[in-house]
């Protein structure tokens, strides 16, 4: 079965200190059903239409753990804590090759 990739760009984070409580609740979620993550932070280029917003991107055994953490009560409960705190764009691919 082929990894996935979960993918979260920040487009506006309005409140840095939620923000970080949601990354401490929801990152735990995600190590504890097999997330790892390979990388956050701001990109260190953006061509193109790329903006250069906070991006993390962690690796799932498959596409189904990635989506049942997001939709776990856990993660659930994570969102609740973030609120309107950010705008984001998640994307779950699966990985090729």
């Amino acid at each position: 079965m082929p990894k996935a990739y979960w993918i979260n760009t920040f487009r506006v984070i309005r409140d840095p200190d939620r923000v970080a409580a949601y990354a401490e609740l929801g990152g735990a979620v995600m190590l504890a059903h097999g997330g790892r993550f390979l990388a956050r932070g701001l990109p260190a280029a953006a061509f193109e239409e790329g903006v250069a917003e906070r991006t993390t991107l962690i690796e799932f055994p498959s596409v189904e753990d990635a989506v049942a953490v997001y939709r776990s009560p856990a993660y659930q409960h994570a969102l609740t804590v973030l609120g309107d705190a950010a705008v984001r764009d998640i994307r779950i691919i699966e990985a090729s090759g």
